[in-house]
């Protein structure tokens, strides 16, 4: 019986027609996103791509795995792989093995990249003898590296979303939603969100250069009076001078990233550009001053 469920579930991947299945998407904090279904039918699998538009998605969790669980807990891209059938009775003896997942492999075909990268397509299926999925649930939830947009989509090469009797659901799909992650290092200094806009950059944290906000791009002193504020610092603002984020976004001088010289945390003008007048002046008043300035950044 189970083998023939199994079957079902193949076919469904593959097989077109018409229902109302919608997905959305919830901001759970923390960078977490559930990713939730409802519908006016009951739906047999899901094949969905789940992308970000700015870092990575580290991780999915939230989701049941086997099968008669009143859930989607069979997973048809990683079953092959990961999932023992015994031959005579259909039975799986175990579900929970490492690896077996609803994401599916970049090599499969349609497939995006994975954990760790800017997409992940996850299938998910349900198997039951009487404990049937709800009509409306959580699928998983995955986690986000940094604060993004995050659009989901089916996926018309691993199946879409299909029905019970194995046709294709129309499907309502959610707007990109934007979900804003707190950091992982607390940032203690003025402007959070300024510094959450600009990737969270290490330097501005206070534990980590305590005079950067005085001028200090790079941390570090130089010449015998500790100059804490002089030309690599200046080096590295004439390179990010007068730019926008977006043109100085993964730039650095050396391995310093060139997003360091916004002293102030604050964009200006009517370009928004990260370094400008505000920071030379900061660069200036503590210029070559020895032993200097203090390691007083809030």
């Amino acid at each position: 019986m189970k083998k023939a469920f199994i079957a079902l579930l193949v076919v469904a991947l593959a097989a077109p027609a018409w229902a109302n299945i919608a997905i959305t998407v919830e901001n759970l904090g923390e960078g977490r996103v559930g990713i939730d279904y409802s519908g006016t039918e009951l739906a047999r699998a899901f094949a969905l791509d789940i992308t970000v538009d700015a870092g990575v998605i580290e991780a999915i969790s939230g989701f049941k795995v086997g099968d008669n669980n009143n859930a989607y807990g069979i997973f048809p891209a990683s079953f092959s792989r990961n999932i023992v059938v015994d031959p005579d009775t259909g039975e799986v003896s175990d579900w929970r093995v490492d690896g077996y997942t609803p994401v599916a492999a970049a090599d499969d075909p349609g497939a995006l990249g994975g954990l760790g990268t800017g997409g992940i397509t996850i299938e998910m299926g349900s198997l039951y003898e009487t404990k049937a999925p709800p009509m409306s649930g959580r699928l998983c939830v995955i986690t986000c590296s940094e604060s993004c947009k995050v659009t989901v989509t089916t996926n018309a090469t691993r199946g879409n979303v299909v029905l019970e009797d194995a046709t294709e659901a129309a499907v309502d799909l959610p707007e990109p939603k934007q979900i804003q992650v707190e950091p992982v290092i607390a940032y203690t200094g003025p402007q959070p969100e300024q510094w959450l806009a600009v990737g969270q950059p290490d330097c501005w944290l206070s534990s980590i250069n305590p005079r950067q906000c005085r001028g200090d791009a790079d941390g570090a002193s130089e010449g015998t009076n500790n100059f804490w504020v002089s030309y690599n610092d200046l080096d590295i603002l004439i390179a990010a001078w007068n730019k926008t984020y977006a043109q100085l976004q993964g730039k650095t001088v050396g391995d310093i990233p060139l997003i360091c010289a916004d002293f102030d945390h604050l964009a200006e003008g009517e370009n928004e550009v990260r370094v400008g007048d505000n920071d030379l002046h900061i660069l200036i008043t503590n210029w070559k001053a020895a032993n200097a300035p203090a390691p007083d950044c809030p």
